[in-house]
Protein backbone atom coordinates (compact mmCIF):
# COMPACT_ATOMS: atom_id res chain seq x y z
CA UNK A 1 0.00 0.00 0.00
CA UNK A 2 1.32 3.54 -1.07
CA UNK A 3 1.93 5.53 1.97
CA UNK A 4 0.00 9.26 2.00
CA UNK A 5 3.74 10.54 2.06
CA UNK A 6 4.27 8.75 -1.17
CA UNK A 7 0.95 9.59 -2.59
CA UNK A 8 1.94 13.63 -1.34
CA UNK A 9 4.77 13.39 -3.62
CA UNK A 10 3.24 11.50 -6.24
CA UNK A 11 0.52 14.17 -6.73
CA UNK A 12 3.32 17.46 -6.04
CA UNK A 13 4.96 15.62 -9.46
CA UNK A 14 1.68 15.15 -12.00
CA UNK A 15 -0.07 18.19 -10.55
CA UNK A 16 2.67 20.27 -12.94
CA UNK A 17 2.09 18.19 -16.02
CA UNK A 18 -1.95 18.29 -15.31
CA UNK A 19 -1.48 21.90 -14.76
CA UNK A 20 0.31 22.62 -18.45
CA UNK A 21 -1.95 19.97 -20.10
CA UNK A 22 -4.95 21.68 -19.41
CA UNK A 23 -3.33 25.59 -20.28
CA UNK A 24 -2.05 23.51 -23.30
CA UNK A 25 -5.45 22.85 -24.15
CA UNK A 26 -7.01 26.17 -23.55
CA UNK A 27 -6.65 27.27 -26.79
CA UNK A 28 -8.23 25.34 -29.60
CA UNK A 29 -7.90 25.88 -33.48
CA UNK A 30 -11.36 25.65 -34.50
CA UNK A 31 -12.64 24.70 -38.57
CA UNK A 32 -14.43 27.86 -39.62
CA UNK A 33 -17.30 25.49 -40.48
CA UNK A 34 -17.70 23.79 -37.37
CA UNK A 35 -20.64 24.71 -35.25
CA UNK A 36 -19.97 26.74 -31.60
CA UNK A 37 -20.75 24.75 -28.65
CA UNK A 38 -24.28 25.80 -27.61
CA UNK A 39 -25.42 27.18 -30.93
CA UNK A 40 -26.91 25.39 -33.32
CA UNK A 41 -26.49 26.89 -36.63
CA UNK A 42 -23.95 29.58 -35.56
CA UNK A 43 -20.61 28.59 -36.95
CA UNK A 44 -16.95 29.96 -35.99
CA UNK A 45 -16.76 31.70 -39.73
CA UNK A 46 -20.26 33.30 -38.59
CA UNK A 47 -18.11 34.97 -35.17
CA UNK A 48 -15.16 35.73 -37.77
CA UNK A 49 -17.84 37.62 -40.34
CA UNK A 50 -18.63 39.69 -37.72
CA UNK A 51 -15.47 41.89 -37.33
CA UNK A 52 -13.34 40.18 -40.63
CA UNK A 53 -14.75 40.57 -43.96
CA UNK A 54 -14.85 37.04 -45.41
CA UNK A 55 -18.90 36.51 -46.66
CA UNK A 56 -19.45 38.43 -49.69
CA UNK A 57 -21.47 41.78 -48.91
CA UNK A 58 -20.19 41.91 -45.27
CA UNK A 59 -18.86 45.71 -44.53
CA UNK A 60 -16.00 45.91 -42.19
CA UNK A 61 -15.77 47.87 -38.88
CA UNK A 62 -12.95 49.73 -37.65
CA UNK A 63 -10.60 48.19 -35.34
CA UNK A 64 -8.61 50.34 -32.84
CA UNK A 65 -4.83 49.27 -32.24
CA UNK A 66 -4.40 48.03 -28.57
CA UNK A 67 -1.08 49.87 -28.09
CA UNK A 68 -2.91 52.95 -29.36
CA UNK A 69 -1.96 55.90 -31.42
CA UNK A 70 -5.15 55.61 -34.54
CA UNK A 71 -8.16 56.10 -34.85
CA UNK A 72 -9.19 52.73 -36.09
CA UNK A 73 -8.91 51.21 -39.49
CA UNK A 74 -10.60 48.52 -41.11
CA UNK A 75 -9.19 44.83 -41.16
CA UNK A 76 -7.88 43.58 -44.84
CA UNK A 77 -10.35 41.38 -45.95
CA UNK A 78 -9.72 37.40 -46.23
CA UNK A 79 -10.71 34.01 -47.22
CA UNK A 80 -8.34 32.13 -44.94
CA UNK A 81 -9.40 31.71 -41.49
CA UNK A 82 -6.45 28.41 -41.07
CA UNK A 83 -4.64 30.61 -38.18
CA UNK A 84 -7.94 31.46 -36.10
CA UNK A 85 -7.53 30.68 -32.33
CA UNK A 86 -10.37 30.50 -30.03
CA UNK A 87 -9.66 31.27 -26.25
CA UNK A 88 -12.41 30.61 -23.35
CA UNK A 89 -11.82 33.68 -20.79
CA UNK A 90 -13.62 35.09 -17.57
CA UNK A 91 -13.94 38.94 -17.59
CA UNK A 92 -15.91 40.42 -14.73
CA UNK A 93 -17.08 37.48 -13.83
CA UNK A 94 -18.82 35.94 -16.77
CA UNK A 95 -17.83 33.95 -19.70
CA UNK A 96 -16.25 35.14 -22.49
CA UNK A 97 -14.54 33.63 -25.93
CA UNK A 98 -11.53 35.85 -27.15
CA UNK A 99 -10.78 34.51 -30.98
CA UNK A 100 -7.40 35.75 -32.92
CA UNK A 101 -7.45 35.62 -36.55
CA UNK A 102 -4.11 36.52 -38.38
CA UNK A 103 -4.93 37.78 -41.28
CA UNK A 104 -1.21 38.26 -42.56
CA UNK A 105 1.03 41.25 -43.44
CA UNK A 106 -0.89 44.46 -45.05
CA UNK A 107 0.72 46.20 -47.82
CA UNK A 108 2.82 49.13 -46.94
CA UNK A 109 3.56 47.89 -43.60
CA UNK A 110 6.45 45.98 -41.49
CA UNK A 111 3.23 44.37 -39.24
CA UNK A 112 0.78 41.88 -40.28
CA UNK A 113 -2.87 42.68 -39.34
CA UNK A 114 -4.24 40.36 -36.27
CA UNK A 115 -7.72 40.76 -34.82
CA UNK A 116 -8.18 39.89 -30.85
CA UNK A 117 -12.11 39.85 -31.26
CA UNK A 118 -14.02 39.05 -27.78
CA UNK A 119 -17.50 37.46 -27.92
CA UNK A 120 -20.55 37.18 -25.53
CA UNK A 121 -22.05 33.64 -26.33
CA UNK A 122 -24.77 33.88 -23.41
CA UNK A 123 -27.30 34.08 -25.83
CA UNK A 124 -27.49 34.94 -29.64
CA UNK A 125 -23.36 35.16 -30.24
CA UNK A 126 -22.66 38.62 -29.77
CA UNK A 127 -19.17 40.24 -30.62
CA UNK A 128 -18.45 42.87 -27.87
CA UNK A 129 -14.97 44.11 -28.77
CA UNK A 130 -12.19 44.21 -31.20
CA UNK A 131 -8.09 45.29 -31.60
CA UNK A 132 -5.42 44.49 -33.96
CA UNK A 133 -2.83 43.43 -31.29
CA UNK A 134 -0.37 42.54 -34.37
CA UNK A 135 3.14 44.28 -33.67
CA UNK A 136 5.15 42.21 -36.03
CA UNK A 137 4.63 39.85 -38.66
CA UNK A 138 3.13 37.16 -37.18
CA UNK A 139 0.95 36.85 -33.92
CA UNK A 140 -0.16 33.92 -32.24
CA UNK A 141 -1.71 33.35 -28.53
CA UNK A 142 1.75 32.72 -26.60
CA UNK A 143 1.87 29.12 -25.18
CA UNK A 144 0.60 30.02 -21.68
CA UNK A 145 -1.85 32.52 -23.12
CA UNK A 146 -3.91 32.75 -19.99
CA UNK A 147 -3.46 34.08 -16.86
CA UNK A 148 -6.02 33.91 -13.94
CA UNK A 149 -5.68 37.29 -12.01
CA UNK A 150 -9.09 37.11 -10.23
CA UNK A 151 -11.70 34.46 -9.42
CA UNK A 152 -13.92 35.72 -12.50
CA UNK A 153 -11.15 37.53 -14.53
CA UNK A 154 -8.38 36.40 -16.96
CA UNK A 155 -5.40 38.14 -18.59
CA UNK A 156 -4.62 37.09 -22.36
CA UNK A 157 -1.05 36.84 -23.40
CA UNK A 158 -0.34 36.83 -27.75
CA UNK A 159 2.75 37.03 -29.41
CA UNK A 160 3.89 38.73 -32.40
CA UNK A 161 7.16 37.76 -34.00
CA UNK A 162 9.29 37.37 -37.14
CA UNK A 163 13.24 35.91 -37.70
CA UNK A 164 16.11 35.68 -39.83
CA UNK A 165 18.58 33.60 -39.87
CA UNK A 166 20.37 34.84 -37.10
CA UNK A 167 18.18 36.55 -35.24
CA UNK A 168 14.42 36.72 -33.69
CA UNK A 169 12.15 39.54 -33.03
CA UNK A 170 9.17 38.89 -30.62
CA UNK A 171 7.02 41.62 -29.01
CA UNK A 172 4.45 40.15 -26.24
CA UNK A 173 1.32 41.60 -24.90
CA UNK A 174 -0.27 41.28 -21.79
CA UNK A 175 -3.73 42.18 -22.15
CA UNK A 176 -6.54 42.25 -19.79
CA UNK A 177 -10.39 42.80 -19.96
CA UNK A 178 -12.24 45.67 -18.21
CA UNK A 179 -16.00 46.04 -18.88
CA UNK A 180 -16.01 44.12 -21.74
CA UNK A 181 -12.95 46.06 -23.20
CA UNK A 182 -9.65 45.15 -23.93
CA UNK A 183 -6.88 46.74 -22.10
CA UNK A 184 -3.28 46.46 -22.48
CA UNK A 185 -1.26 45.98 -19.40
CA UNK A 186 2.03 46.30 -21.28
CA UNK A 187 3.94 45.40 -24.48
CA UNK A 188 7.37 43.74 -23.52
CA UNK A 189 9.84 43.10 -26.32
CA UNK A 190 12.73 40.42 -26.30
CA UNK A 191 15.70 39.41 -29.05
CA UNK A 192 17.43 36.57 -29.60
CA UNK A 193 20.40 35.90 -31.25
CA UNK A 194 22.69 33.08 -33.28
CA UNK A 195 25.66 33.07 -34.39
CA UNK A 196 28.83 31.12 -34.69
CA UNK A 197 30.91 32.80 -31.46
CA UNK A 198 27.70 32.17 -28.75
CA UNK A 199 24.06 31.89 -28.75
CA UNK A 200 21.42 34.39 -26.65
CA UNK A 201 17.91 34.14 -26.26
CA UNK A 202 15.77 36.25 -23.87
CA UNK A 203 13.02 33.68 -22.39
CA UNK A 204 10.01 35.48 -21.08
CA UNK A 205 7.73 33.60 -18.20
CA UNK A 206 4.56 35.05 -15.84
CA UNK A 207 3.42 34.14 -12.72
CA UNK A 208 0.35 35.40 -10.56
CA UNK A 209 0.90 36.82 -7.41
CA UNK A 210 -2.51 36.53 -5.18
CA UNK A 211 -3.89 39.80 -3.36
CA UNK A 212 -6.22 42.86 -4.33
CA UNK A 213 -8.87 43.10 -6.32
CA UNK A 214 -6.72 42.13 -9.31
CA UNK A 215 -4.02 39.46 -8.64
CA UNK A 216 -0.01 41.54 -9.42
CA UNK A 217 1.34 39.56 -12.36
CA UNK A 218 5.46 38.98 -12.15
CA UNK A 219 6.46 39.21 -15.49
CA UNK A 220 10.52 37.77 -16.14
CA UNK A 221 13.10 37.76 -19.04
CA UNK A 222 15.62 35.25 -18.49
CA UNK A 223 18.78 36.53 -20.68
CA UNK A 224 20.88 33.64 -21.10
CA UNK A 225 24.04 34.04 -23.78
CA UNK A 226 26.20 30.44 -24.00
CA UNK A 227 29.02 29.73 -26.54
CA UNK A 228 28.54 28.18 -29.46
CA UNK A 229 30.06 25.15 -30.81
CA UNK A 230 32.28 24.02 -33.49
CA UNK A 231 33.47 27.48 -34.60
CA UNK A 232 36.85 29.24 -34.73
CA UNK A 233 35.21 32.68 -33.99
CA UNK A 234 36.05 34.24 -30.58
CA UNK A 235 33.74 32.38 -28.22
CA UNK A 236 31.71 33.94 -25.90
CA UNK A 237 31.37 33.50 -21.61
CA UNK A 238 28.41 32.36 -20.58
CA UNK A 239 26.15 34.27 -18.98
CA UNK A 240 22.68 34.57 -17.62
CA UNK A 241 20.92 37.64 -15.92
CA UNK A 242 16.86 37.64 -15.00
CA UNK A 243 14.97 41.09 -15.10
CA UNK A 244 11.59 41.42 -13.72
CA UNK A 245 8.88 43.91 -13.49
CA UNK A 246 5.91 43.65 -11.09
CA UNK A 247 2.61 45.12 -12.14
CA UNK A 248 -0.04 45.90 -9.76
CA UNK A 249 -3.53 47.10 -10.05
CA UNK A 250 -4.16 50.88 -8.85
CA UNK A 251 -7.56 51.65 -7.97
CA UNK A 252 -6.39 55.12 -8.61
CA UNK A 253 -5.06 54.77 -12.47
CA UNK A 254 -7.40 52.28 -13.22
CA UNK A 255 -4.83 50.37 -14.73
CA UNK A 256 -2.45 48.10 -13.74
CA UNK A 257 1.22 49.65 -13.18
CA UNK A 258 4.74 48.54 -13.54
CA UNK A 259 7.06 48.56 -10.78
CA UNK A 260 9.99 49.92 -13.40
CA UNK A 261 10.98 50.57 -16.71
CA UNK A 262 13.12 47.70 -16.52
CA UNK A 263 11.18 45.91 -20.21
CA UNK A 264 11.60 49.79 -21.55
CA UNK A 265 15.21 49.44 -21.04
CA UNK A 266 15.95 46.05 -22.46
CA UNK A 267 13.78 46.79 -25.27
CA UNK A 268 15.92 50.24 -25.74
CA UNK A 269 19.69 47.73 -25.50
CA UNK A 270 18.68 45.06 -27.80
CA UNK A 271 17.21 47.47 -30.42
CA UNK A 272 21.03 48.62 -30.41
CA UNK A 273 21.85 45.33 -31.59
CA UNK A 274 19.46 44.78 -34.32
Amino acid sequence: MISIFLRFILACLILPFLWATANAQAVSRPDPGDTVPGHQGVTYLDLADMVVPVLAGTSPIKIRHIIGGDDGVAPPSTTDLSDAAALPVKAGGKERLAMLFDLGQVTDSAEGFAVLALYDLGGKPKLIDAVNVAIDRSTFFRDRSRLSIGAGDDAIVTTSTHSNSSQGYVGTLLIMVRDDRFQLIDSIFTFDENYCGYKRTQDLAFKTLPGGHYAAIKATVTDATAPGEGCEDKQAKASTQRISVTYRWSKKASRYMASSKAFERLAAENEKRF
